[in-house]
Formats: C-alpha cells, sequence, structure tokens
C-alpha cells in the first residue's frame, strides 16, 4: 500500500474532471480514455499522486485506492453496500479485532472487505451468500483488494436454514427477511454479541423488530444516514444541489444472556 506502483496493482487514474478509471497494471499494458493513450510503463516506478499524460497531451494523477474508492468502482453483481452505511456499520456493530463474524448476504463484498480489515488477522469472517456466481464474484472482489491470504471462508448456502457456527462476535445481515434468522443468530451469538441488519425499507424494519422483542435481544435501535456534501470553490461555498439520501436502514440489537420476560408484562 505504500512505495512505488508496480505490475499487479490497481492504480485509480483521475483526470481533470474528477472521473475515475479503475486500472490493473501490466507491463507494456495501455488504458484507453477519451483524452488519449496511457502507457502503463508510465505509471509503473512511480509513486503514489504522481501525474501521467497521455499520448494527446491530457493529465492524469494516478492513485492507489482506498477502499471506499475501490467499492464504488469495483465489478459487482449484486447491489452493493455503499461507503456511507458501510462506516456506521463498522461503529454500530462495533467490529472489534479479533472478532468472530458472520455475514449474510455477501453480495459484491463491499461489506466484506471492510469487515475483514477491521478484524484483521486474528479475527475471522464466515459468509454466507445463497448464490455461487455472487459468492465467486465477492471472493474475486476481497481478494483483488486485500490479497488471498484474509481470513474468509464463503460458504453457497441459506442461513434461513440455520448457523452452524457457535460462538459468534456478530452477526452482520444484508438479505430480505432477517426476522427469519433471529432465532437462529439468538443460538450462535455470544451473550452481549450484537445483531445488525441492512434493510431497504421501513416495513421490513418494523417486522424485524417485532421479532426482536419476542427473542432474547434488548437495546434495539433503528436509524438511516444521509450524506451531503458541500461545493467550495473560492468564494462559493454552498451544500451540493445533490445528496446521497436513502440507501437502506440499520438495525442493531444485542443479545442477552437471559430469556427475555413474557411480553405481557412483569419483572
Amino acid at each position: 500500500m505504500t512505495g512505488e506502483f508496480s505490475p499487479g496493482e490497481r492504480v485509480l487514474l483521475v483526470d481533470n474532471r474528477r472521473r475515475r478509471h479503475l486500472v490493473v497494471l501490466v507491463a507494456g499494458g495501455q488504458f484507453h480514455t477519451h483524452a488519449g493513450i496511457i502507457q502503463h510503463d508510465d505509471v509503473i516506478g512511480k509513486p503514489d499522486g504522481s501525474t501521467v499524460r497521455t499520448s494527446r497531451g491530457a493529465r492524469l494523477t494516478g492513485w492507489r485506492p482506498t477502499l471506499s474508492e475501490y467499492i464504488l468502482e469495483m465489478p459487482r453483481g449484486a447491489q452493493v453496500i455503499y461507503p456511507k452505511d458501510i462506516g456506521p456499520i463498522l461503529m454500530l456493530a462495533d467490529i472489534f479485532p479479533g472478532a468472530r463474524v458472520l455475514e449474510s448476504g455477501v453480495g459484491s463484498g463491499a461489506l466484506t472487505s471492510a469487515l475483514l480489515r477491521a478484524v484483521g488477522p486474528t479475527g475471522s469472517v464466515t459468509g454466507y451468500e445463497i448464490r455461487d456466481d455472487f459468492a465467486q464474484r465477492a471472493l474475486a472482489n476481497v481478494h483483488g483488494f486485500l490479497g488471498p491470504d484474509v481470513p474468509l471462508e464463503v460458504q453457497v448456502r441459506d442461513v434461513y436454514e440455520g448457523i452452524d457456527e457457535h460462538g459468534v462476535d456478530r452477526i452482520v445481515l444484508d438479505l430480505p427477511e432477517p426476522w427469519r434468522v433471529v432465532k437462529h443468530a439468538a443460538e450462535t451469538l455470544v451473550p452481549g454479541g450484537i445483531l445488525l441488519a441492512y434493510l431497504p425499507t421501513i416495513l421490513q424494519v418494523g417486522r424485524l423488530r417485532e421479532e426482536l422483542v419476542s427473542a432474547p435481544f434488548a437495546l434495539a435501535e433503528s436509524l438511516e444516514v444521509l450524506q451531503r456534501g458541500w461545493h467550495v470553490e473560492g468564494q462559493s461555498i454552498r451544500p451540493d444541489h445533490r445528496m446521497v439520501a436513502h440507501t437502506g436502514f440499520l438495525t442493531v440489537a444485542r443479545r442477552m444472556a437471559d430469556e427475555p420476560p413474557p411480553s405481557s408484562g412483569g419483572e
């Protein structure tokens, strides 16, 4: 992640209009743009943040992509969870170094990559994905950014049918009916463990919260994250005309050590 660019590395080429191109560097390779051709050899051997010119004299800057930039540019099959939600997910679910995490609904591997970074080499992420093509795409994307030596196992299976892992610290769900996983999660999570679900509609959130009430979970909360950028250019300072508003709702709850009291009341 530091030093000079080398063959096989990914570089983010950004032009003066901030258009971005994610390119895998190959010795002797070329990248064709509307503004001319960039020789890969002109990038290889240069440090992060170097400027290169196309065959027509246009300037582009080569950067090592951040994980956020990689997620936005990487190949995808399923819709990804965007960086604006991934950051809060890591905090709300309290993903810590060494954690054992179960993720279901791996999709294209965006959140998976962030989870692996957070748990570090002493933790682990087990992914359940019902579609084999999504599972393979997710693995390719994760390995493309983090390399093959990561503590990740992706299983092609349906989490609604149960969870084999036990003593899991965190469960993160990105699937249509997470309420069907609540009982499995209660059997899998350690006491104090955290369940987090990402859902697109508030009706789904309501159904999940109903199920959490009747299970050994507490401290449930639901929220959404809105992101508004600002235009700053000289004396022109104002909110951007467009913003990233609703993408999904985040619901989080903690596994109790004891069974919940009956819903009819009483201590």
